[in-house]
């Protein structure tokens, strides 16, 4: 499947242009032959002979782009002077910058602020610790941390790499939650040297939030991280997933008119995501569940079943099927993918139930083409943004973080975790649901504040009963 003209892949090229009538039209021709979508045509200057022309499209990708390029330089009175990556140029100098949120304009401002007069502040936080939430950035500061072992679908490609990723996170939690994010990419991969860490930093922040850690280590860093810290901890690749994909489909049941304790769910993956999307549907309430993963439907005595998956053998599979994934889907009623691409096919979803629900998770090539699902499935989710129902962790952290800062929780829970859930679940309203139509755009006005009041009523009732 060849994938789309993308805005991730745009580029803007600087163009000397023959002024001549024709010369834009058979510009914006080539570029569509070559497979590009023009967007933008901005004349820059123009003389008698010459114009400077800025021409932006969205392509496949560096080789496509540079296909592109090429077509553009073989027009008669073209010349490219300059091509730029416009992705890259959204990086340049990173995403982040620090701002101070009161003024230095003299003497009397810099004695508040500073000496002598933080002294002061520094003696009450010593008197009354808690009052630091009240009179530092700890209490809408949280960190983003990673080790970038499982970053996106690139696997292990080290802290440096993964920072991109880690400041765009943090760029989402202000945009959506108005919450100050800051990147924390560790140079170790050691458990024990994550967690202590994560620990001598933490007086900083009101949150944590675990990013990009490859399975099963993750499971480690997140329980001795909650155990010792006595503010939240939340591993979004397991925890933001399965809020998000509870709250689809709570709604695409609702559509298709089943319930959750009566369907049957295959789960494509026992990683990270896998594990807490299982936990999350237990916790809602779903009773047959069978998960399968590279090595096929995972169950207590499989040989050479990994500890990691004992829990989850335990806590599946009650029908008693084995064999590969394929074979479990015959009768299913909702399949959940967060594994790998292409794991089952268009001919696999037509033995599923009436109805049935499909979610093929994985990025950017789902476990089965969106397409060929939807011929045989009523309610098809993806985890792209160029598909109907985009099952995205955008519409779940935000508002999580929110309302776990707003109600100064010390932890997260089960509880909190299906709260937020069915409070996203909530921004579509029942008059809106289709099968097109099963979770809110990640700009929907309501999200945040929806799911950060469910996860901030939650942790108060947690906390104080």
């Amino acid at each position: 499947m060849v994938s789309a003209p993308s805005v991730s892949s745009s580029i803007t090229a600087r163009l000397k242009v023959r002024a001549r009538p024709t010369a834009v039209s058979e510009l914006t021709a080539a570029i569509e032959i070559a497979g590009g979508i023009v967007t933008a045509l901005d004349v820059q200057s123009s003389g008698r002979e010459q114009m400077t022309v800025d021409v932006t499209c969205d392509t496949r990708g560096e080789e496509h782009a540079a296909a592109i390029v090429a077509a553009m330089e073989v027009l008669p009175g073209i010349v490219v002077e300059r091509v730029s990556d416009r992705t890259f140029l959204a990086h340049l100098g990173g995403k982040l910058s620090i701002e101070a949120k009161v003024p230095l304009r003299n003497r009397d401002d810099l004695s508040m602020i500073y000496t002598p007069g933080v002294a002061r502040i520094c003696e009450a936080i010593a008197a009354r610790p808690d009052d630091a939430r009240r009179l530092t950035i700890k209490r809408n500061t949280i960190a983003v941390v990673t080790d970038g072992t499982a970053v996106l679908g690139l696997g292990n490609i080290g802290p440096l790499a993964a920072l991109p990723v880690m400041e765009g996170k943090a760029v989402l939690f202000k945009r959506f939650a108005d919450i100050d994010a800051f990147p924390i990419a560790l140079d170790t991969t050691d458990v024990d040297q994550i967690v202590e860490t994560v620990c001598n930093i933490a007086p900083v922040f009101a949150g944590i939030n675990l990013e990009d850690i490859s399975a099963p280590r993750c499971f480690e860093v997140e329980r001795r991280l909650r155990s010792r810290l006595d503010i939240p901890v939340f591993h979004d690749d397991q925890h933001g997933t399965a809020i998000v994909v509870v709250a689809a489909l709570t709604n695409a049941l609702k559509v298709v008119g089943k319930e959750i304790g009566a369907v049957r769910i295959v789960l494509s993956g026992a990683g990270a995501a896998g594990t807490a999307v299982l936990r999350l549907l237990l916790a809602a309430g779903a009773r047959d569940v069978v998960v399968a993963d590279i090595d096929g439907i995972v169950r207590p005595d499989r040989p050479g079943l990994p500890d990691s998956l004992r829990w989850t053998a335990e806590h599946t599979d009650a029908r008693g099927l084995s064999g590969p994934i394929a074979g479990a889907l015959k009768g299913a009623d909702v399949f959940i993918g967060v594994s790998a691409p292409d794991v089952i096919t268009g001919e696999d979803v037509a033995t599923m139930a009436p109805d049935a629900i499909v979610f093929a998770l994985a990025n950017p090539r789902p476990e089965v083409d969106a397409d060929e699902a939807a011929r045989y499935a009523t309610v098809v989710g993806t985890g792209r943004s160029d598909w109907a129902n985009q099952i995205n962790n955008v519409l779940a952290f935000p508002g999580v973080f929110r309302g776990l800062l707003d109600a100064q929780s010390r932890t997260v829970n089960d509880e909190m975790l299906l709260a937020a859930a069915y409070a996203l679940a909530s921004t579509v309203k029942d008059d809106e649901l289709n099968p097109a139509y099963i979770v809110p755009s990640v700009f929907h006005p309501d999200v945040t504040s929806v799911v950060a009041a469910a996860v901030a009523n939650a942790a108060r009732q947690a906390h104080w009963g």
